[in-house]
């Protein structure tokens, strides 16, 4: 898997980020919507062959709480490593939630467009992870 670096904040705000009024309202429905999928994704038993399709959620659930932020500090991002580099920007004390985001971005890249199949044993290692960052995402952006 690519091991490149995650994009720097500056060269996002240069080239892919655009400032905007804070929507409060936008980043209420986008967690709402987040929500629906986290407890769909967390309810559910699956067979070990669905692994891939579990993670691709977990991750569609943190970027959406991610935009959600972006949109409470008023910026709009379609880059989905921009997201990630703001929050790694604005809140360092996340320093190693903001690296496993974005390890699950590039496993999700790798999901959708070359038909990888993720292992269950990846999925087990980090479900915790991903339900610490989802329950951090929360409570920064309902603050």
């Amino acid at each position: 898997m690519n091991k490149k670096e995650l994009m720097s904040w500056e060269n996002c705000l240069t080239h892919h980020i655009k400032r905007i009024q804070k929507d409060k309202n936008r980043a209420n429905e986008l967690i709402k919507m987040a929500d629906l999928r986290y407890e769909f994704w967390k309810k559910h038993h699956y067979d070990k062959k669905y692994v891939s399709l579990v993670v691709d959620g977990y991750y569609e659930v943190i970027k959406e709480m991610l935009t959600a932020l972006l949109y409470t500090e008023g910026f709009k991002s379609g880059n989905h490593e921009c997201l990630i580099a703001f929050f790694k920007h604005k809140y360092p004390e996340f320093d190693y939630e903001s690296d496993i985001i974005y390890q699950l971005k590039n496993i999700r890249n790798e999901i959708s467009y070359r038909g990888f199949f993720v292992k269950p044993e990846y999925f087990e290692m980090n479900k915790i992870e991903f339900q610490h960052i989802i329950k951090t995402l929360r409570k920064i952006i309902m603050e």
